[in-house]
C-alpha cells in the first residue's frame, strides 16, 4: 500500500507580516510588510518599489510598503481562520510564565483587545469567535465578539497555551536556577520531550492545536471565524502550514494571523503577524511569551 503524503502548502495571496523596527521609530511608517510569492501560481503585480531585503528571510519574500495591503472576499474551497494571540498581561509585562495558569488581562491588554476589536468589526463575514477557555484568551475574544455583533465565544480548552510544568509560575529569567530540570527541558530541541511536573513536549502541543483547528476549519468551510488563543499555539499552526518554511518570528499580542483550510490537509498562510491595529508607541514594547519562549 503506497503512503498518504501529507500536503501542507506555505504560500500566501496577501501582504504576509509586520514587523516592528527601531523602537525610536513612531508611527505608521515604523512598520512594513514581509510578502512571499507562491512559486506554483499566485504573482501579484506590485504597485510599490521593493526596499531592501532583510537577512533573515529567504529568496522568495521582500519588505514591500503597507500601502499594497489589500482585503479579497472568502473563498468557497476554504475556511478562513483569523488566529489571534490575546492581549497582554501583567505576568505577559514581568515576562513570568503563564502556561496553563489562568492570568487576566491587563490595562494595556484590554485596549490592544478593543484595538483589534475595532479592526475585526469591519470583517462583515465573521460568524464565529472561537477561543480558549484560559482568561486572557477568553477575555480578549468577548471583547472582539462585543465589536462583532455580539456573537458568543466558543471557549474550547484544546487552544490552551503549552502547559509548562514546573515552570508556570517562575519568572523566566530565574527559572534555570529554580527549576533546572524543567528548564532544561524547555529550552531542550527535542520535540519529543516533556517537561517535568505534568508539561507538555511541543509535540503534544502541536498535535493538540493543529487537530483542533483542522475540526474547526472543516465546520465552516466557505466562511469566516476568528480563534484567539496564545503564543505557542500559534508557532505551532505556522508550522503546520509551513513545516519546511521561514520561521514564525515574534507573535505579538493580538496580532493577526490568516489562514485558510481546506477540507482536505491543506493549510495556506494568507497574512501573518498583522499588528497594524496597534498604536506602536503604546502598545509595541512589550510580547514576552510570543517567540520561542512562549508561555
Amino acid at each position: 500500500m503506497s503512503a498518504v503524503r501529507t500536503r501542507c502548502t506555505c504560500k500566501t495571496f496577501a501582504p504576509v507580516a509586520l514587523f516592528p523596527l527601531d523602537s525610536r521609530l513612531r508611527g505608521a511608517s515604523a512598520f512594513l510588510q514581509l510578502k512571499t510569492f507562491s512559486t506554483a501560481s499566485y504573482e501579484p503585480k506590485l504597485r510599490h518599489a521593493f526596499t531592501r531585503r532583510p537577512t533573515h528571510v529567504g529568496k522568495s519574500a521582500f519588505l514591500i510598503s503597507m500601502a499594497d495591503s489589500s482585503s479579497s472576499s472568502v473563498n468557497p474551497i476554504y475556511a478562513e481562520i483569523i488566529v489571534v494571540r490575546h492581549g497582554e498581561t501583567e505576568w505577559n509585562a514581568d515576562g513570568r510564565i503563564q502556561g496553563h495558569l489562568d492570568v487576566e488581562l491587563n490595562d494595556v491588554g484590554r485596549q490592544q483587545a478593543a484595538s483589534v476589536a475595532d479592526r475585526l468589526s469591519r470583517e462583515p463575514k465573521i460568524s464565529a469567535i472561537y477561543s480558549s477557555d484560559l482568561k486572557r484568551a477568553s477575555e480578549t475574544a468577548e471583547i472582539i465578539a462585543a465589536r462583532c455583533g455580539e456573537l458568543e465565544v466558543i471557549k474550547d480548552p484544546e487552544l490552551r497555551e503549552r502547559h509548562l510544568g514546573d515552570l508556570q509560575g517562575l519568572v523566566l529569567r530565574e527559572a534555570a536556577n529554580v527549576s533546572p530540570k524543567a528548564h532544561k527541558a524547555f529550552m531542550s530541541h527535542r520535540t519529543d520531550e516533556d517537561i517535568p511536573g505534568g508539561g507538555e513536549s511541543l509535540d503534544k502541543l502541536y498535535d493538540r492545536c493543529t487537530s483542533v483547528l483542522q475540526r474547526i476549519g472543516r465546520k465552516h468551510i466557505g466562511g469566516q471565524v476568528v480563534v484567539v488563543t496564545h503564543g505557542g499555539v500559534v508557532r505551532a499552526l505556522h508550522k503546520r502550514a509551513c513545516p519546511n518554511g521561514k520561521l514564525a518570528g515574534k507573535i505579538l499580542n493580538t496580532s493577526i494571523n490568516i489562514f485558510l483550510l481546506s477540507d482536505g490537509d491543506e493549510w495556506i498562510i494568507k497574512s501573518w503577524g498583522d499588528v497594524s491595529h496597534l498604536d506602536p508607541t503604546r502598545y509595541l514594547k512589550s510580547g514576552f511569551g510570543g517567540d520561542k519562549l512562549s508561555g
